[in-house]
This record gives C-alpha cells, sequence and structure tokens, in this order.
C-alpha cells in the first residue's frame, strides 16, 4: 500500500505542488472532504491541543450542511481549499462541469465566510477529490494553487488497522511534506487513532505544522 506519493507524478506534472521545498522541521497537515461534524471537531480539537495549523479542503455541500463547523476552522487560523462542490472525479467528469461545479464551491466558501477571512489568499487552493485530475482541467484551472501530497495516511480504508496506519503515515513523512487526512466519517476510525499519535511524535522531534497559503 503507497503512502508515499511516487517519486515520478511530481516530474509528471511540475505545474501541481506535491511537496514545499524547505529544510526547516516543517510539516504540511491537509483534511479532505470536510466538513462534517464529529471527525471535523475531533481534528480541530487535536490541532488546538499541539497549537498545529493545517488546511481543509472541503466540499461545497458539506460547508453547506455545517457551516458552523467550518466557521470554526477558519475562527482557529487554518486555510481552506476548494475540493469541489460535489466532490467529483475529474477522470469520469468533462472539463466544463468539472470547472462549474469548482466555483459553485467557490461561490459557497465565499459565502460562508467573513468579510476579510479568505483575501489573505492571493491564489485559491484547490485538491482534486480522489487525486483525479486530466491535463485539460489543470490548464482551465490556471487561476488556481493546486495542491496534491507527499504522503497519503490511507486512513479511509477499513481494512488497514490502526496501528499500520500511523506507522505507515510516519515512515513516509519527510520535511515539507503535505500529509493527506481525511475529516470524514469513512475515516474516523483511523483518523481518530493516528492523528494525535502522528501530531505527537513529530511535534515531540521539534516539527512545527503549518498551513498552505495560496
Amino acid at each position: 500500500m503507497i503512502h508515499r506519493t511516487p517519486f515520478f507524478l511530481p516530474l509528471l506534472y511540475p505545474s501541481l505542488v506535491w511537496r514545499v521545498p524547505t529544510t526547516e522541521k516543517e510539516l504540511y497537515l491537509t483534511f479532505d472532504d470536510g466538513p462534517v461534524s464529529g471527525p471535523t471537531e475531533f481534528v480541530l480539537e487535536t490541532l488546538a491541543n499541539f497549537n498545529a495549523k493545517a488546511t481543509f479542503f472541503c466540499v461545497g455541500e458539506n460547508i453547506q450542511k455545517y457551516p458552523l463547523v467550518f466557521k470554526k476552522m477558519i475562527q482557529d487560523g487554518h486555510a481552506i481549499g476548494n475540493h469541489t462542490f460535489n466532490h467529483l472525479n475529474g477522470w469520469r467528469t468533462d472539463t466544463n462541469t468539472y470547472i462549474k461545479n469548482t466555483k459553485q464551491c467557490n461561490e459557497v466558501i465565499t459565502e460562508h465566510s467573513s468579510v476579510g477571512e479568505t483575501t489573505s489568499q492571493s491564489v485559491p487552493m484547490f485538491r482534486p477529490p480522489f487525486g483525479r485530475i486530466t491535463r485539460h482541467q489543470i490548464s482551465a484551472m490556471h487561476n488556481f494553487r493546486i495542491i496534491m501530497w507527499d504522503v497519503l495516511s490511507v486512513d479511509y480504508n477499513s481494512r488497514l488497522s490502526v496501528e499500520k496506519c500511523l506507522k505507515n503515515t510516519v515512515q513516509a513523512t519527510r520535511r515539507g511534506s503535505i500529509i493527506v487526512f481525511h475529516d470524514s466519517f469513512k475515516a474516523e476510525r483511523n483518523l481518530t487513532y493516528t492523528l494525535p499519535r502522528f501530531v505527537e511524535h513529530f511535534s515531540s522531534l521539534g516539527f512545527v505544522f503549518k498551513a498552505l497559503r495560496g
């Protein structure tokens, strides 16, 4: 099971962000598919306990369902990214529909953010659901900073034990890694075990968790 992104993908798609180049002890936690009541609030509490910042790639329809949880993300100083309105698979969606759905998510993010809360990002951030996006869609989204990842926790896999999820994610992580977790009901079992132990481990080694910025 692959937890570290294969080296050739950033070479094939150099315009996408896979890792942050740094010599410092910095890590970049990201969370996909929220906000939802329960898992997202657990993530926010865990991050607050370690004074860690992160980036949340939000699904537009979930923002509409859980606006107060979304608001809490922003109030806690985390960065917000676009994850489409309906969690679309880019490989199975025509480009016009994909772009329209992404713009719909942007509108929801703006609608549920107070004035000035999202303006600190000079370029909006986007992560394709499932990591699946076509070259044509990438070209059409030139006004977004498309964020991929260096480490995938695979927390959504119910067949993966919590211990293995933690071990694999820790072993794959290095300086500047962009790490993916999921604040979703599907990932909740692995997330609630792995995340606090992951953050505690790297915090004890002197790492700082930062939010990505557009």
